[in-house]
């Protein structure tokens, strides 16, 4: 990291105060993190004019006061997403003045503003954030036991060809659309795979593969049935299921066999993936699957690779994954129901 070039009042006294105790100016400068020249000038200025006070330098006036200032976070608060073209537009017509897009920049910078890419989540109505309202308030007195016995279940589909909007290029002005700097991508994805799995606070299931449309029957007899009911008896006492509300999880045919096995399955809120720790587990799958290199050639041999990699995911993060739950849920209370950052 390069040393600062600028001093503040305080270094500029604790400076003066050490030369002048017969401190090298070298080690000086070593203390503050400064350049020695900093230390120099600081010192001949002291010598020359009694004071340690920077003169007035001359530089470009501001073409914007300090209520313009004011206004223009306000523009910029009133629609998150305006861009620097409609934010100079709407400061023109309001107070006849234009200024440029890095003026625009640097007003906002001086606030903390920065312009950076949104985050994308499901659409959340009233009625969904008090249904995960009341959901965390129902649960977050839940201690890490009573987290560990719930199964965990989702299902998922990767696909042979993906754009992730998170890859980035250097390249050269003029460099856009070379190869290099040109991320491919089948709008159909070239195939795709679509997976069940479910895991708990000491285990995990097979990862299974569902071939075709999924209905409440094919749920029952693939997935219910051979895969979710034995694990839940090899969990013990007390274990419970959960489930997003997809119509196939919602169906007659499956409610009416956990009835009748006594399984107990959570009421689980709407459009809520930010609170199923699985939804981490499949987002780590599919990097590693974008990562993996060459990509897998057919969805046989994705499906291949998708098994090895949920096998080979640590039992420690599977554990951590669900002790994140009290943090889930009350970050869901902190935000009202709201959007999180899982």
């Amino acid at each position: 990291m390069p040393p600062r070039t600028k001093l503040t009042t305080l270094d500029r006294g604790r400076a003066l105060g050490w030369l002048q105790d017969g401190v090298s100016g070298r080690e000086v400068s070593r203390r503050l993190g400064v350049s020695h020249s900093v230390i120099q000038r600081l010192h001949q200025r002291f010598q020359t004019t009694g004071s340690a006070v920077e003169r007035p330098r001359s530089g470009r006036p501001r073409c914007t006061d300090r209520r313009d200032d004011r206004y223009l976070q306000l523009l910029a608060l009133r629609n998150r997403t305006n861009t620097c073209r409609t934010l100079i537009g709407n400061f023109r017509a309001a107070t006849n003045v234009t200024i440029s897009r890095m003026t625009v920049t640097r007003r906002l910078r001086e606030v903390r503003l920065h312009s950076r890419r949104t985050v994308v989540r499901p659409p959340l109505t009233p009625r969904h954030r008090l249904a995960r309202m009341a959901f965390c308030r129902n649960h977050r007195r839940w201690n890490r036991q009573q987290w560990g016995s719930v199964l965990f279940t989702d299902e998922s589909r990767f696909t042979l060809s993906s754009c992730d909007a998170r890859i980035r290029a250097w390249r050269r002005p003029g460099e856009r659309f070379i190869d290099a700097c040109v991320q491919e991508h089948d709008g159909y994805g070239g195939g795709s795979v679509m997976v069940w799995a479910g895991f708990h606070l000491h285990g995990r299931t097979p990862l299974y593969r569902i071939r075709g449309n999924l209905t409440g029957v094919r749920y029952r007899d693939e997935i219910v049935r051979p895969q979710i009911i034995p694990t839940l008896q090899a969990m013990g006492a007390g274990a419970m299921l959960q489930d997003d509300n997809a119509t196939p999880h919602r169906a007659r045919v499956v409610q009416d066999v956990l009835q009748r096995q006594q399984i107990v399955r959570m009421n689980w809120p709407a459009r809520s993936p930010d609170l199923a720790p699985i939804e981490h587990l499949w987002d780590i799958i599919g990097r590693r699957v974008r990562d993996n290199h060459p990509p897998p050639a057919d969805v046989d041999q994705l499906f291949r690779f998708l098994q090895q990699e949920w096998t080979a995911i640590p039992q420690q993060m599977l554990q951590n994954h669900v002790n994140s739950m009290r943090s889930r849920i009350g970050e869901c209370l902190a935000a009202r129901g709201g959007h999180t950052r899982y």
